[in-house]
């Protein structure tokens, strides 16, 4: 493990360029470069505010504030896509940088690392602007806010976990990837993202405890919505979780390392 670590410091110079330049990449040849990374989850933040707040009304059972839903909608899909970007883009970064794998000589962790980098710059521009609207509209949370900082940190190390354990069976499996595309899709309607948990029975309620992400969302929505200090004993099977999964991933890699090249 510490060799990992140590391998990763070492070559940070190139995870940073390798950043940097995806980041370049997207938005060259475009007019407006890289205000589109404002301007569209500034968009989709105005739409959902418009339609659920004043068009439909639509209200949270329990809480009386117009903007709840709005809020509670933007938490679970900011959140959410970050989840999906490190899982989806872990488990084909082996297949997809194939011919850096041939070529050069590196710490193969750096890939999964780099994915998670580039999650993070996206996500943090993104949530920089909800921030900035919870603040206008009046609902940031104050001192609740700081415990974003680990429930991202725990939702990111969930994700890679997953990410690359999934990374290297899709190498040997490729149905590993199309398969798991199919069931997050229902997983998304399974964790209480566009809805709230309240409004389910009871019977129900009971089962979604046994979604990790379930119990993230609850998180992320009693820290923006209410306003209040997440309930951090909820999230120890979450931890549990992902320190298994990590473990499992880097057993999975260390183990096929070589095969992993010679597959690709």
């Amino acid at each position: 493990m510490k060799g990992m670590i140590r391998g990763l410091w070492q070559y940070r110079g190139f995870i940073f360029a390798s950043v940097k330049r995806e980041f370049q990449s997207k938005y060259r040849n475009s007019l407006l470069g890289a205000l589109w990374t404002v301007l569209n989850p500034l968009a989709m933040i105005v739409v959902y505010t418009v339609i659920f707040s004043q068009v439909m009304q639509t209200r949270l059972p329990g809480v009386d504030n117009s903007f709840a839903y709005s809020i509670h909608l933007c938490a679970g899909l900011l959140t959410w896509g970050l989840f999906t970007e490190i899982v989806g883009r872990a488990q084909t970064t082996f297949i997809d940088n194939a011919n850096l794998l041939k070529k050069l000589s590196f710490p193969r962790l750096c890939l999964p690392a780099i994915v998670v980098a580039n999650a993070l710059v996206n996500f943090v521009i993104v949530f920089g602007l909800f921030a900035l609207f919870l603040a206008i509209t009046g609902n940031f949370p104050g001192l609740p806010y700081l415990a974003l900082i680990p429930t991202v940190a725990l939702l990111v190390l969930f994700a890679i976990g997953l990410g690359i354990t999934l990374g290297v069976l899709n190498v040997f499996f490729r149905d590993v990837g199309q398969f798991f595309g199919i069931f997050l899709n229902f997983w998304f309607w399974l964790t209480p993202i566009v809805y709230s948990v309240s409004i389910l029975p009871q019977r129900v309620q009971v089962w979604m405890r046994f979604n990790p992400m379930a119990r993230m969302m609850e998180s992320f929505q009693v820290i923006l919505v209410q306003g209040h200090w997440p309930n951090w004993y909820s999230l120890w099977p979450v931890l549990a979780m992902s320190a298994v999964l990590c473990l499992l991933g880097l057993r999975l890699f260390r183990k096929h390392a070589g095969e992993i090249v010679d597959e690709l």
